[in-house]
C-alpha cells in the first residue's frame, strides 16, 4: 500500500472516518460510534439501521474513488459489515477491527444503563459506567485504576458532554439492536477479525463466530489483551493481511 500521510474527514452523513492513501490505494477507518458525531448526530439512525441505502456506496465513489480497503473499529463496525455486504463493488479488504456481528449481552446492559443515565443528564456517571469495562481485570489493578477512570469521567462530563442527551442515546440504541449473524455469508471481500482475548464488549466466541460466518476470513485473537486490540505486532499483522489479500 502506498504510504500516505493519514488524514480525517467526516462523510456527509456526519459519520468519522480516517483516510490513508490515494485513489484505487485508499484505506478508509470507520470510528466507533461515538456522541459527538457530527453535524446530524440523529442521522446515525439512518446509517445504522438502514445501512441499505444506496447513498453510502454514491459517497465512497465520489469521496474516494472506491473500491477501499475498509478497516472498522468496534462499533463502527456495525457500519462496515453491512457496507460490505450490500456493496461488495465497494469493498477490497475488510478489517474487523475488536468488533463482531453483534455485542455481549453484558456489553448490551452495560450501554442501555449509560443510556438512561444520558438521559437524566448524569453525564459523569455516564462515562464512568460505559468506560468501567475497561479497568483491568486483576484486583489490585482494578483498585489502581479506578481512580483516574473517574477523573476521565469527570472530565468528560464537565468539558464533553453532548448537548442534547438524545444524541448518545440514539446512538446506544442503534448499535444495540445490531445483529448480523445471519447476513455474514453476504461479505465477500477477503476479511480479517482482529481482537483481544479479554475484549469486555465482545466475546471471543463472538469473534470466532464473526469469521467463521464469512466465506474468506482470517482471524486473529490476542493473548491478555483488552479493547481495542493494540501493541507492537497489531500494526504488522493487518498491513500484512492487507498486503497478502492485494495479491
Amino acid at each position: 500500500m502506498t504510504e500516505s500521510k493519514a488524514t480525517a474527514g467526516y462523510f456527509r452523513s456526519g459519520l468519522p472516518y480516517n483516510r490513508s492513501g490515494h485513489g484505487s490505494c485508499s484505506l478508509i477507518v470507520f470510528q466507533g460510534l461515538l456522541p459527538e458525531n457530527k453535524p446530524q448526530p440523529k442521522l446515525l439512525v439512518r446509517f445504522v439501521r438502514l445501512y441499505k441505502s444506496d447513498d453510502y456506496a454514491k459517497m465512497i465513489r465520489e469521496e474516494f474513488g472506491g473500491p477501499i480497503d475498509v478497516i472498522g473499529v468496534s462499533t463502527g463496525d456495525s457500519i462496515d459489515q453491512h457496507f460490505a455486504a450490500d456493496h461488495p463493488d465497494q469493498v477490497r479488504r475488510l478489517v474487523i477491527h475488536s468488533s463482531a456481528y453483534g455485542l455481549s449481552d453484558e456489553a448490551r446492559r452495560v450501554q442501555m444503563r449509560g443510556a438512561h443515565l444520558a438521559q437524566k443528564r448524569r453525564w459523569v456517571k455516564a462515562y464512568a459506567v460505559m468506560l468501567g469495562p475497561l479497568l483491568p481485570d486483576r484486583r489490585v489493578m482494578k483498585y489502581m485504576y479506578t481512580p483516574i477512570l473517574w477523573l476521565a469521567s469527570l472530565l468528560l462530563g464537565l468539558l464533553a458532554a453532548p448537548k442534547d442527551p438524545a444524541d448518545p442515546v440514539i446512538t446506544i440504541e442503534a448499535e444495540d439492536g445490531h445483529d448480523f449473524k445471519d447476513r455474514l455469508g453476504e461479505i465477500l471481500a477477503p476479511t480479517l477479525v482482529i481482537a483481544g482475548e479479554r475484549d469486555p464488549y465482545y466475546t471471543q466466541t463472538l469473534f470466532r463466530e464473526t469469521a467463521e460466518g464469512i466465506g474468506n476470513a482470517r482471524l486473529i485473537i490476542y493473548p491478555g489483551m483488552g479493547h481495542p486490540a493494540s501493541g507492537n505486532q497489531f500494526g504488522p499483522d493487518v498491513l500484512a493481511f492487507l498486503e497478502q489479500a492485494r495479491r
